[in-house]
């Protein structure tokens, strides 16, 4: 029986929380080996052995429709529990999380949740039709897992294009054992958002998957479906783009030229490789507000500062930086590294950092620079008097040292010992945005067929990832249950910036059995097919 009659058979007769009869779908096609169920004996096994402490922290998430004040800006979205970012989870490591999920959607919309960046058990994981079952409108599904690691992560669908609303929240995993020493801390939520304000993720997803292949006689990209947005060197920053399609439709489908009302043509960053995002957003939030309306955190001078920053975006890349101010950073996806002192930071879709900044006397601006966007996202650092900078206001820092993972360093606790690699996989980004085929291995990841390619690995094999870029635009690569390194000493993250025409090397223990997707984080490029499954052989 082939993948898809295999899962299609099996998920028909499951209840909505019958995510354990999922072991019955790892036998793989023909062509395919037998892979570990995400729910059989290994997985329970491994999460067993997971360091917890016996307290359960129990949560309820209603993911329903609301209206949101982004700071004088009306937002009708879908969030948690009626705002966005939704309500912080905060656990200790060892905790068992137990989050029950109302979904509350309409249209008879399915839903789910996916934990960013922990490594937890495989059944979940939160991916429909690989790890369990949609959660159904009017349904609900219960996660129950050990956060065993501490550290930034933070929780979004993993269902459609549904990351790009108001769903997704931040989860801190505390250290019972923190090293750190700081006064306060502070959690920075940055996001790029159109939805309820100039259309919906669905449409502008309808509009790129028309591609660049017909502009309506305005041209078309010259390098082939691994381009970017060619456009004879973005030379289309004159036009109007908003007029070019007189059709409130998303999608024209008629030949006779596409809607450009949500693609952004002239988006260019030198630190992205070129190519620095495909969607134009009206607004930059920090922590669900306009800069126009800031978030404001108020402290007193000299006082240490724990910022936990978390790119929540579906397109954007932030340059990051607080006025008058250095930041050391000492953890970059939940894990520690080496400390560095740096003006700003380059935060891609999906990553965190943590950073400890000592507070001065009077009024600071937090800016997240939409990167190559020349838009920016704003909030304030109030230690004192004095009057608030202006919504623009661009600090010198973001023009003075800017540091990427590629410049951090494992600390040494967490760094992976050296190993020779037991598999390797040469992981080829492909395709681009003349037919918008964004891809893994020029295959394009079918949901309905999740097994049919997947990157084997073998419980305990030190396995190392070659993320060959071939497109003219860069992508944030993140695995699913696990935190690589990035080469023999590097950071270690599960989320990693990858720029055109770049190879950056990865490595990890597979040490957490089950099945793992592994996709690009630009929400619109895994939708499209930037994704595939890292499986273990059962």
């Amino acid at each position: 029986m082939n993948s898809i009659h295999r899962r299609s058979l099996l998920l028909a007769g499951l209840g909505v929380a019958g995510v354990g009869a999922l072991a019955a779908c790892s036998s793989g096609s023909s062509n395919t080996p037998a892979l570990l169920s995400p729910s059989g004996s290994a997985v329970a096994r491994t999460e067993n052995k997971r360091r917890s402490t016996g307290t359960e922290r129990k949560v309820t998430l209603t993911a329903a429709p609301a209206t949101l004040d982004l700071g004088g800006v009306s937002a009708a979205t879908w969030a948690y529990d009626g705002q966005a970012p939704g309500k912080e989870i905060r656990i200790s490591a060892g905790d068992t999380l137990v989050a029950a999920l109302s979904n509350q959607l309409p249209g008879k919309n399915p839903t789910s949740v996916h934990w960013h960046g922990l490594a937890l058990r495989s059944d979940m994981d939160g991916v429909p039709m690989v790890t369990q079952r949609d959660v159904r409108a009017g349904s609900t599904f219960t996660y129950r897992f050990v956060a065993a690691d501490p550290g930034t992560y933070w929780f979004h669908p993993h269902s459609g294009v549904q990351l790009d609303r108001g769903l997704y929240a931040p989860l801190i995993v505390e250290d019972p054992r923190e090293p750190l020493s700081y006064d306060d801390e502070w959690v920075v939520v940055l996001d790029d958002w159109l939805d309820g304000v100039t259309g919906t993720p669905d449409e502008v997803l309808a509009e790129l998957r028309q591609g660049m292949g017909d502009m309506g006689g305005h041209g078309t990209s010259s390098s082939g479906s691994s381009s970017g947005h060619d456009m004879s060197g973005h030379d289309m920053g004159d036009m109007d783009m908003d007029g070019m399609s007189a059709s409130p439709s998303a999608s024209s489908g008629d030949g006779e030229g596409m809607s450009m009302r949500f693609m952004l043509m002239d988006a260019t960053s030198d630190l992205l490789g070129g190519d620095a995002g495909d969607v134009k957003y009206p607004y930059h939030l920090i922590n669900g507000k306009v800069p126009a309306d800031p978030d404001v955190y108020t402290g007193k001078p000299g006082r240490r500062v724990r910022l936990r920053f978390i790119n929540a975006g579906g397109d954007t890349a932030y340059r990051v930086a607080l006025g008058g101010h250095r930041m050391t950073v000492t953890h970059t996806d939940g894990y520690p590294v080496e400390h560095r002192q740096t003006d700003a930071l380059l935060i891609g879709m999906g990553e965190r950092y943590d950073v400890l900044v000592t507070l001065g006397d009077g009024v600071f601006p937090l800016v997240a620079l939409a990167e190559g966007k020349k838009a920016t996202g704003l909030a304030l650092v109030r230690t004192g008097t004095g009057r608030a900078p202006s919504a623009t206001v661009r600090p010198k820092e973001l023009d003075g040292t800017i540091l990427t993972a590629s410049a951090l360093r494992a600390a040494d606790a967490v760094r992976l010992p050296a190993k020779k690699a037991d598999t390797v996989h040469r992981v080829e980004l492909t395709g681009g945005m003349e037919k918008y085929d964004w891809a893994i291995n020029g295959r394009k990841f079918d949901m309905r067929n999740p097994d049919a390619h997947p990157f084997l690995v073998e419980e305990g094999q030190r396995v190392r990832m070659d993320f060959v870029n071939t497109t003219e635009m860069w992508h944030p690569m993140h695995l699913h249950g696990h935190t690589f390194q990035l080469g023999s000493d590097g950071a270690r993250k599960d989320t990693t910036i990858v720029l055109p025409k770049k190879t950056v090397s990865v490595v990890f223990d597979a040490d957490n059995p089950g099945q793992w997707m592994l996709h690009c984080h630009n929400v619109y490029h895994g939708e499209v097919g930037m994704m595939a499954l890292v499986a273990y052989r059962a």
